[in-house]
């Protein structure tokens, strides 16, 4: 089985060259997923919105890589200011409640300064 590549259309996946998302075999690899909305390449104010709309924009990645949320079985977060994550609990524990993936959540600075969060995910498909 070959390797696949899967695009959201994102200007900086065109700019910095990486996929939004990297299926080998079985296994899919989302790329850091901010909470831009691709569409219009705008981005909320508020955290747990950006979370919101990364959760949309992985789910999206996920299903043209034929797999699911569910299948999530890793995730890292990164977040600059760590004091911001417990706001973003209750949008994880609804796209993440039945997977139940490892975790990590890192506090480091993002490429722009309107970005809160990041979301990077590995999936394997069943």
């Amino acid at each position: 089985m070959g390797r696949q590549w899967i695009s959201s259309g994102s200007k900086f996946e065109a700019e910095i060259g990486y996929s939004r998302a990297v299926v080998d075999g079985d296994w899919v690899f989302v790329s850091g997923t901010t909470g831009f909305d691709y569409s219009s390449m705008t981005i909320s104010e508020d955290v747990a919105a950006q979370c919101e709309q990364c959760m949309k924009n992985i789910a999206t990645a996920l299903q043209q890589a034929g797999a699911g949320v569910d299948d999530v079985v890793r995730v890292n977060y990164v977040l600059p200011d760590g004091r911001d994550f417990e706001a973003c609990w209750p949008v994880l524990r609804k796209w993440f409640g039945k997977a139940k993936p490892a975790a990590m959540m890192i506090q480091a600075g993002l490429l722009d300064p309107r970005m809160k969060i990041e979301i990077e995910v590995t999936a394997r498909k069943h």
